[in-house]
């Protein structure tokens, strides 16, 4: 294996997004923000967003399913800037050591909703500026674990899978990447992700 290629994730590798960020502050209870993350305004209805549903309809749908949080789930477009907490630096360090190697080509592959990912690449330049290309779920209308964003990602980038690595935190974006012959990397810890790189490529970290 002659890994040429490695591809991002954003969050959760590269950014640390979460609604509680901004449910907390509105329910004032962090136990109440939870629950309402867990049961109405949930990782899967966020998901219709990153695959290119518009934030107005899924809202409105999600409204009209639970009137008695009208208000809350309202809520959801204008507070998403407070979801986005920040960069990770230990994950944006790796990135940034990578690159100035210049021994790999970077990519970035994102569930990441068409209407937000502007507002990132504004706040944090480098998911922009340190990869020769990012493949948007929303834009793309396809997401991951789905192997059809990953063979757009082949395509678009024109990188072969063989000589590609794929660094994520989610266990079914790491299990199809591997099906689909891209290696992968599941994101938990930094020292084990850089160590995995290490052994995949040779590269060694600072």
């Amino acid at each position: 294996m002659s890994i040429k290629n490695i591809i991002f994730d954003f969050g959760g590798v590269l950014v640390d997004w979460n609604p509680r960020y901004f449910y907390n502050d509105v329910f004032h209870d962090k136990e109440k923000a939870d629950a309402f993350i867990k049961n109405i305004c949930t990782a899967e209805w966020n998901a219709q967003m990153d695959e290119g549903r518009t934030f107005a309809e899924c809202i409105a749908e999600k409204q009209t399913e639970h009137p008695e949080f009208a208000r809350e789930i309202g809520l959801y477009f204008e507070g998403w800037p407070k979801m986005l907490k920040g960069e990770i630096p230990e994950g944006v360090s790796m990135l940034k050591e990578l690159k100035a190697s210049g021994q790999f080509r970077l990519f970035g592959l994102t569930n990441w909703s068409a209407e937000t990912i502007d507002y990132a690449f504004t706040h944090f330049p480098f998911l922009h500026d340190d990869f020769e290309q990012v493949i948007v779920s929303g834009q793309e209308h396809l997401k991951k674990p789905e192997p059809l964003i990953f063979e757009r990602l082949l395509r678009k980038t024109g990188i072969a899978a063989r000589d590609s690595l794929f660094i994520d935190d989610s266990l079914p974006n790491v299990q199809t990447s591997r099906a689909m012959g891209i290696a992968a990397i599941h994101c938990k810890d930094y020292p084990s992700v850089k160590a995995e790189i290490t052994k995949l490529t040779g590269f060694v970290f600072n």
